[in-house]
């Protein structure tokens, strides 16, 4: 077997001191990079920038060990060409904001000929953590996107009476909805949804299965690599870990593969390499791309190692 060749990789991420590193998938695949011999390198997004048209970052080489409270030991900074670097991993956590958007672009003037980056900038401009879904019909339940509050009260009574509301930039559960038709409350909730009909939300039919978990299937260039139900409080609507919800074994059923299979090449197309997919009974509803988690549930339940093999697609294109 040929020796690996080494890589630095940067990981454009939030910063170190505020990962978990029980949860955080970020941490793992510096774990795992680590471990393989390559030369790790935190970017901070804050220090970003396009100088003569070459986009460069402030960035320190890194190593990292499970252990709390002492989990990193920066290096020196410098200021370096991201073009330096063999890849380059996009896993700044959401919102996907303004701030974000602007990062994606100095990303995008990466020469991805000679450098790797992760998810492709381009890609994750393109695909709206709650719109995406949309593009695959088939497999999602119905949907209205808008801001017309009367249109919402339509869909709601259509679908006979109960539907999820949920903004189109929020994460980790923020600003979800579970409304019915005979809530006093009903005008109330739509009305800070839409921002007094100015702002558009994604509405869904409520799917009850929810109360049993809502699965995260762990993507990697189009192929299922596991999935972890969260299971919701017994008093919340929502399910993600970040509000409260648990972790349960989840094997990946026959339609879950369904509908891995419709949306790989899609994904493939834009440069989704390593993406989080919701499903929630038998249905998607949103395709998580800009800094998926999970990774390290799964591992726990179901004696896997993801991040090796998020590693081994890595080192297979760049070689």
């Amino acid at each position: 077997m040929s020796e690996r060749r080494r890589l630095k990789i940067g990981f454009v991420m939030d910063p170190l001191p505020r990962i978990d590193i029980d949860k955080d998938t970020t941490f793992v695949f510096l774990l795992e990079a680590q471990s393989r011999g390559h030369e790790c390198l935190y970017v901070d997004p804050a220090g970003l920038a396009i100088r003569r048209a070459v986009p460069e970052a402030r960035v320190r080489p890194v190593t990292v060990r499970r252990q709390r409270g002492d989990h990193f030991t920066p290096g020196p900074e410098r200021r370096a060409a991201l073009g330096e670097l063999d890849v380059v991993l996009l896993r700044k956590d959401p919102p996907f904001d303004m701030t974000f958007f602007f990062d994606t672009h100095v990303a995008s003037m990466i020469d991805q000929k000679k450098t790797l980056v992760l998810n492709d900038p381009r890609g994750l401009r393109d695909a709206n953590e709650k719109l995406y879904a949309l593009r695959f019909t088939d497999v999602i339940p119905e949907s209205l996107v808008t801001a017309d509050m009367t249109l919402l009260r339509e869909f709601l009574h259509d679908l006979g009476g109960e539907m999820i509301v949920k903004p189109l930039d929020g994460c980790g559960g923020a600003g979800i909805f579970h409304v019915i038709e005979k809530d006093r409350n009903l005008n109330s909730i739509l009305e800070f949804s839409t921002d007094q009909g100015r702002r558009m939300v994604m509405a869904q039919r409520y799917l009850p299965e929810v109360r049993t978990g809502d699965k995260r299937i762990i993507v990697i260039d189009g192929e299922p690599k596991g999935a972890v139900l969260r299971v919701p409080k017994e008093q919340e609507t929502r399910s993600n870990f970040h509000v409260g919800g648990t972790a349960a074994k989840a094997p990946l059923t026959k339609r879950d593969r369904e509908i891995c299979e419709r949306l790989a090449p899609s994904l493939r197309a834009d440069g989704l390499i390593f993406v989080g997919l919701d499903v929630i009974g038998e249905w998607l509803t949103e395709v998580n791309v800009t800094s998926p988690t999970g990774v390290q549930e799964i591992n726990a339940l179901d004696g896997t190692k993801i991040e090796a093999d998020m590693l081994d697609w890595i080192e297979a294109h760049t070689a």
